[in-house]
């Protein structure tokens, strides 16, 4: 071989060596550590990380990122996307930085979770999906509609058996909603029992508590002794304190989660930025109301003395949340009746019933509720404490929402705009936390808590999740009464190596899939 021919070749197995699939260059790295913004590039191959910092190499594609922020895919660990398989782009996460959801919140889940992933796979799915498996969805598949009651031992076998078979299918552990039927009849040795079958697989307890009102530090204990008794990790989904009564107590129940870890307990917290909740508008009645199928609700309220003893149990929790009347609920959808979209209760017992007297205001909620029911907005937090729970350390970043289409219902803002209200509002104006503290809560807090596996984080080995952003652009033009309106301010998202939003505009690319427990 002459000299010229051997250079070449050297030449050509070095770039080969060297090259990439992708090249992000001119970056303020955050890698999800939580330390200080770096200067340097990320290099991708075969859809892991290849190289961080001053990368030398060719590449398949470059990306100048021209100063702006590169982090890890944000990870929003409480989402409600059952429905993901309908709405696979998911644009409004991508719009936002996020990469990674977890769903199966709140004690609801699809129950088959092989069958589930099975789905996500064949639906093209932008992002990573991960699931708990829920409590409420297990126990109504055990019990049937016969609620009020502990299960027998058959049933709680059966129970457990679900949950096991999950967890071996790839679920990341077990969620409850202890507001909600048939949750809210479960007691706590039934919760210990069946969250031991997720802690034998080193799932983690994630719950929707029992009280989020001057009651919570009844539903603290009793999830602290859950995480003790059934030795596992624990998670307070959307830490919060409901209702004006309960206002002004976020030191005195972070103080209880401090003194439950500092005994040894693995708990930690999620929370969206908003002082508004969201969920069904049968939240105001009383769980024993809801016992049962929906005939057996329509068949109370069509029965006088049923009927009062329920209306007087509404006035027994509007006292306890310090309410007069409910003003402060939003419908965001009512599929019997969309022109009531967006309307305070007042004003549609005004549409409804030509007046808006407490006592309309208590016949439309059964009304909608016997037509099949309704979601809503709950104005009904301080941002006081909103604040102080964010500024906690373990408080992970997490928008309770799920897919969106654009103009459809009037759904709260928190699922186009959570991850950006954090980033813009209280980053760069209000300073209650550094750039690189926020992008850990967002990525690696999560993927440690949850055991994803080599995510969170731009490091070599790592799965190539990636968002790039300029965080003096972030900005979240979602609000509650215009909801429809994409995040600002980012650029590119990459999943596992590949790019699915580039530039600001959604591309074919179609790189996520289900993500099962340490994966």
């Amino acid at each position: 071989m002459n000299l010229g021919l051997f250079l070449a070749c050297l030449l050509t197995a070095s770039l080969s060596a060297a090259e990439f699939d992708l090249l992000i260059t001119h970056a303020r790295i955050a890698d999800g550590s939580g330390g200080p913004l770096v200067e340097g590039s990320v290099a991708v191959k075969d859809g892991r990380i290849a190289a961080v910092g001053q990368v030398q190499g060719t590449a398949t594609e470059v990306i100048d990122a021209g100063g702006r922020v590169v982090a890890p895919g944000f990870i929003d660990v409480h989402t409600h996307s059952e429905d993901i398989c309908l709405i696979p782009a998911a644009e409004n996460f991508l719009r936002m930085g996020v990469t990674t959801i977890i769903t199966g919140n709140c004690g609801h889940s699809r129950t088959d979770v092989g069958k589930f992933f099975q789905e996500i796979e064949e639906s093209k799915v932008t992002l990573n999906v991960a699931t708990l498996i829920g409590h409420g969805s297990v126990r109504e598949q055990a019990m049937g509609g016969s609620f009020i009651r502990a299960p027998n031992d058959e049933q709680l076998t059966a129970m457990k058996e679900l949950v096991d078979q999950a967890m071996k299918d790839g679920a990341v552990g077990l969620s409850t909603g202890l507001i909600y039927v048939p949750g809210s009849f479960a007691k706590t040795d039934e919760l210990i029992a069946v969250a031991k079958a997720a802690a034998a697989h080193d799932g983690i307890y994630v719950s929707h508590m029992r009280y989020e009102t001057t009651r919570i530090f009844q539903a603290l204990d009793e999830l602290i002794r859950i995480a003790r008794e059934a030795k596992v990790r624990a998670e307070v989904s959307h830490i919060k304190l409901s209702g004006p009564t309960a206002w002004g107590k976020a030191d005195e129940v972070l103080a209880v989660l401090e003194r439950a870890r500092a005994s040894g307990l693995k708990i930690t917290q999620d929370q969206y930025a908003y002082t508004a909740s969201s969920t069904g508008l049968r939240q105001t009645l009383p769980d024993s109301a809801l016992e049962g199928e929906h005939a057996d609700f329509v068949a109370r309220i069509a029965d006088p003395k049923q009927k009062t003893g329920i209306i007087a149990k509404m006035a027994e929790m509007r006292t306890r949340q310090g309410r007069k009347d409910y003003g402060y609920a939003v419908i965001a959808r009512c599929k019997a009746d969309p022109s009531l979209n967006g309307k305070t209760i007042p004003e549609a017992a005004k549409v409804r019933r030509g007046s808006d007297t407490l006592e309309d205001q208590v016949e439309v909620i059964l009304e909608i509720e016997a037509q099949g029911g309704a979601s809503a907005i709950f104005h009904g937090m301080n941002e006081d404490d909103l604040q102080a729970f964010l500024k906690h350390p373990l408080t992970m970043i997490a928008s309770d929402g799920g897919p969106r289409r654009l103009g459809e219902d009037v759904p709260h803002p928190r699922s186009y705009g959570n991850n950006a209200r954090v980033l813009g509002r209280y980053v760069r104006d209000l300073k209650l936390m550094s750039l690189p503290e926020a992008v850990r809560r967002m990525t690696s807090l999560p993927a440690q808590t949850f055991h994803l596996k080599d995510r969170g984080m731009l490091k070599a080995g790592a799965h190539a999740d990636i968002v790039i952003f300029d965080p003096e652009k972030v900005a979240d033009p979602s609000t509650f009464s215009d909801p429809h309106h994409y995040a600002e301010g980012f650029d590119h998202v990459i999943v596992n190596g590949g790019v699915v939003m580039r530039d600001g505009k959604l591309t074919e690319v179609r790189s996520g899939g289900p993500l099962r427990m340490g994966q």
